[in-house]
């Protein structure tokens, strides 16, 4: 007589299930708060930098001015890509999605890094300051080499943020250009145990490397599900404008379709995303700056749309397209821009499973068949 062993419960999707302690954020879905080390992202927006932030984020203090200086020369003297990794970014096919060439490019940096091989604490501190400092510069190389232009060398000079655009536009950003840049990167520095943080995690808790615990944060950034939203966003705006059609009844058709209308609603807030906001504003200003306020017209006409018809408020991802947009990015790198400010979240949490690991090991309840025989080859009908 088989013996039956009850089934475990199942979560889908791990949904609600707490799979660690953690000091490095807070994520308040009820009330729409999000908690980087104690302080409100509202403040951090508004006065803290991604620099500033991310030694939050790593430290879990903020640093005195002295601390930020330093913290500041060490990811500017990170930044250049060594000339193995850049030389492989130049022959990366052209037409290859930003995220895969990102995902690779960081596996090729964890075959040239100085601490390779050492998995300690001191080192893997060292390897994720590279990491935070060389993805932008591997973002702007490949999309400069895609474009038939050679990539530029870090502009040593420019904080975090700026540099970035500097190295895309291959021209010195205007300020205000760069500090929006600046607090979006702060936004979507963390975000508690996301898809993408837990599957950096697990790669850690096997005892992995650094390198190869961010590959497989970018990996899961890829997803549409995760990262891709906004540039789907920037993908629905363009097409309303394509067709000439007024957003709301685009809109009600894709309702009626059945069809998912990315950037609103989250797995996590039951009421607005605390961040989009502030992207929200910065969708208006930037438009007004430009001239060009079409983009952020319709992305309000498609919020009060989806309010009235839905009920659903706005993430992160709505307003950071149109946002993006205006800054001249191009839409298949907002993806990529995601990783550059979430690498800072991703090498924390590295960091604390390293300091308090245990391999993560979940089960699966099986519902297939039981008892069967095995039946020969030449038997089987």
């Amino acid at each position: 007589m088989t013996e039956t062993v009850a089934a475990p419960p199942k979560t889908a999707g791990l949904e609600g299930v707490v799979v660690a302690d953690s000091e490095i954020s807070y994520v308040d879905g009820q009330a729409g708060r999000l908690v980087y080390r104690g302080y409100s992202i509202e403040e951090l927006a508004e006065r803290s930098s991604f620099e500033e932030t991310t030694n939050l984020l790593l430290d879990g203090e903020l640093p005195d001015g002295r601390e930020l200086r330093e913290f500041q020369s060490e990811l500017a003297a990170q930044r250049e890509l060594d000339g193995e990794t850049l030389e492989a970014v130049r022959r990366f096919p052209p037409a290859a999605d930003p995220m895969s060439a990102l995902r690779t490019g960081v596996s090729l940096l964890g075959l040239t890094d100085p601490d390779r091989g050492d998995e300690g604490r001191e080192a893997t501190r060292r390897k994720g300051i590279r990491l935070i400092a060389r993805i932008p510069t591997l973002v702007a190389a490949f999309d400069r080499a895609r474009r038939g232009l050679e990539p530029l060398a870090p502009h040593g000079e420019l904080g975090h943020a700026a540099n970035f655009l500097y190295m895309l536009r291959g021209s010195e950003p205007d300020p205000e250009d760069a500090r929006v840049l600046d607090v979006c990167l702060v936004l979507h520095a963390e975000h508690g145990m996301n898809a993408s943080t837990f599957a950096a995690r697990v790669t850690t808790a096997t005892l992995s490397d650094i390198h190869s615990a961010i590959t497989s944060a970018v990996g899961t950034l890829k997803g549409p599900l995760h990262g891709g939203a906004n540039e789907a966003v920037m993908k629905m705006l363009r097409e309303i404008d394509r067709r000439g059609v007024e957003p709301a009844a685009h809109i009600r058709e894709m309702l009626a379709a059945g069809s998912k209308v990315m950037g609103f609603g989250h797995r996590v807030y039951k009421t607005m995303d605390p961040r989009a906001p502030i992207l929200r504003g910065f969708s208006r200003k930037l438009g007004e700056r430009t001239g060009d306020d079409r983009w952020y017209r319709m992305s309000e006409e498609i919020l009060t749309t989806m309010q009235r018809e839905k009920g659903i408020d706005p993430n992160v991802d709505f307003f950071s397209a149109s946002t993006y947009h205006a800054l001249g990015i191009p839409a298949d790198l907002f993806t990529p821009i995601f990783a550059i400010a979430r690498i800072s979240g991703w090498v924390a949490h590295v960091e604390a499973q390293y300091a308090n690991n245990r391999l993560i090991r979940p089960r699966a309840r099986y519902v297939g068949k039981r008892d069967l025989r095995y039946v020969p080859v030449g038997e089987r009908g």
